[in-house]
């Protein structure tokens, strides 16, 4: 996983709300299960759409994405943030989010904020009105500022000291690998035999 320590970017305003993984990734597109490789599939049934926000030349190259309420509810496919990762995208910010969404956000270092509504609004405004605005989203400050505002989030601790440091679940346990070693050789001699 990517480290994620201070991140500046343009921001990509989906004024829609009730955005499901679906809808982020259709399930035609879940027939390869690496982690890359999925941009292309992302918001797939809407890029046909003209005044979609993904066709628009001026947002081209984003990575802050804000999308409206409920952002990744539905089914819990990871695809739906590996679409959102390839596609060059490195925090979601929501007035809130599917649950399991935002865990799987967050374990593949993608940063899903969630921020008031009036937030997200001044946000969307912002990048339609000066889409090269950069927001400067700072995990270590838990903040994030740009064109004169700061707004500040919270984060579980744990998570952000993942997320901080770029390791997974893996890499995590895997920080206990002598301890989990000793314990399970001193819990096979206490195991009963055969003779």
């Amino acid at each position: 996983m990517k480290k994620f320590t201070v991140h500046v970017g343009t921001v990509m305003p989906l004024r829609r709300s009730n955005v499901d993984t679906d809808q982020i990734i259709p399930v035609r597109f879940l027939h390869n299960s690496r982690r890359t490789g999925h941009a292309e599939s992302l918001f797939a049934d809407w890029r046909d759409e003209p005044d979609f926000v993904f066709n628009r030349h001026d947002h081209q190259g984003a990575t802050i994405l804000v999308a409206g309420h409920d952002f990744g509810t539905g089914s819990s496919r990871e695809y739906a943030v590996w679409a959102l990762l390839d596609h060059g995208f490195r925090a979601v910010l929501a007035p809130r989010f599917g649950d399991i969404f935002r865990e799987n956000a967050l374990l593949n270092g993608l940063l899903a904020v969630a921020l008031p509504l009036g937030v997200i609004e001044e946000l969307w405004d912002m990048a339609e009105a000066a889409p090269a605005t950069e927001l400067t989203v700072d995990l270590v400050k838990l903040r994030i500022t740009g064109a004169g505002v700061v707004y500040s989030f919270d984060l579980d601790p744990r998570m952000r000291a993942r997320i901080l440091d770029g390791t997974d679940q893996v890499a995590g346990t895997l920080r206990y690998e002598a301890d989990i070693a000793r314990y399970e050789d001193g819990r096979r001699r206490a195991l009963p035999t055969t003779g």
